[in-house]
């Protein structure tokens, strides 16, 4: 490559310059570096972020943190953990390529022992593979899934690890998860691919980064364990719930609600671990399956129908379909401030749909999540 050809960009300077890269995390590569990003010869700093559980965090910071500070170390890479007792945490690791790559292979190792030792004393025979996901731009998904599919289908091929972009972007934002699982190895080659193809298409336009929400999912007692509700399933929520239940059974549930505020009678919360509850979880607790259909009638200031109704009927709906009762907003009438909403069903789901009611009215009222 005769010297005329190396300075193509005012930007950059002639390969023979080391780290002269790394000031520019949005480089426009040429076609004529390519071959050079492949080998890894380019040391370019990129900032890659992780979807994680809090579950999977929690491995990852160790024990006071002695985890995530050894991997920041040995690594050279930044790492950073979003704040917030969300049940998902943005994990972003940012730093020259190959200090990123030996952030990757720390973290899918660290995933491994933690699958070796949750097997050890279950009788599951066959590993499960590491997974991670990454959140990408949306606009460099095209990219990474190539004409027909034919780039992400070489990366599987190449590295073995199993490569899959969401169809959807992430609520509220223009990024989309891509999961990766297969063996630590297969997954460092995955991710060196992945981000040889981000720097060779870098996003186009604005990216609105995802945050993860806060945990204002419905949250249920049961038996003194919590669950969040997702999709149509109860799952046992982390601990660090529990704990809020057990100082939330010393207050009442949502001071905004029916004391200071003359709009809402008296509506308090069954938030309490109660057996109809138990049952709605599945774990009948003695009492027939099925209790018997009941109705609850509640009045709901006009102003405030719209968040529990939420555009096109979408916030009703998901309450129905989460609670399981049948819930009727009765017509305005004339004259009057408020309106009438009928809950039908059994008492647990009666007790749900109250409680994602109420949470809606919450987070307006308030103008917080629900938790």
């Amino acid at each position: 490559m005769g010297e005329g050809d190396t300075i193509w960009a005012p930007s950059v300077l002639p390969h023979g310059v080391p780290g002269t890269l790394s000031h520019h995390p949005q480089l426009h590569f040429g076609r004529k570096m390519e071959s050079k990003v492949s080998e890894g010869g380019l040391n370019v700093t990129l900032t890659i972020r992780l979807l994680m559980h809090g579950k999977e965090v929690g491995s990852i910071i160790g024990k006071k943190g002695e985890t995530v500070k050894k991997m920041r170390e040995e690594s050279g890479a930044r790492i950073n953990i979003s704040e917030g007792n969300c049940p998902e945490r943005i994990v972003t690791i940012t730093g020259p390529t190959d200090a990123i790559f030996k952030a990757f292979a720390m973290i899918a190792y660290k995933f491994e022992e933690d699958i070796i030792n949750s097997m050890s004393n279950s009788p599951a025979t066959s590993k499960p593979p590491v997974t991670l996901r990454l959140v990408v731009p949306a606009s460099q998904c095209g990219s990474l899934i190539g004409k027909g599919g034919s780039k992400i289908k070489e990366i599987r091929e190449s590295t073995g690890a199993q490569v899959q972009v969401a169809g959807d972007m992430l609520p509220n934002s223009t990024e989309r998860a891509v999961t990766i699982s297969g063996t630590p190895d297969a997954i460092i080659q995955c991710v060196k691919q992945i981000c040889v193809v981000m720097l060779e298409s870098p996003p186009k336009g604005a990216t609105i980064p995802y945050r993860p929400k806060p945990a204002s999912t419905p949250v249920i007692f049961a038996g003194g364990q919590a669950y969040t509700i997702q999709g149509q399933y109860a799952i046992p929520h982390p601990d660090q719930l529990t704990k809020l239940h057990q100082l939330a059974m010393q207050q009442t549930p949502f001071p905004p609600l029916g004391q200071t505020n003359p709009a809402f009678p008296g509506e308090k919360l069954p938030l309490h671990s109660s057996e109809e509850a138990q049952n709605l979880m599945g774990q009948s607790s003695g009492l027939d399956a099925s209790p018997p259909a009941s109705t609850h009638e509640l009045t709901i200031p006009n102003d405030l129908i719209g968040c529990i109704i939420g555009r096109q009927g979408t916030k009703i709906n998901e309450i129905r379909q989460m609670s399981g009762a049948q819930i009727k907003i009765a017509n305005a009438t004339e004259g009057s401030s408020e309106r009438q909403i009928t809950i039908t069903g059994t008492p647990a789901n009666i007790s749900l749909a109250q409680y994602l009611i109420n949470a809606r009215l919450t987070s307006e009222v308030t103008g917080m999540g629900a938790l």
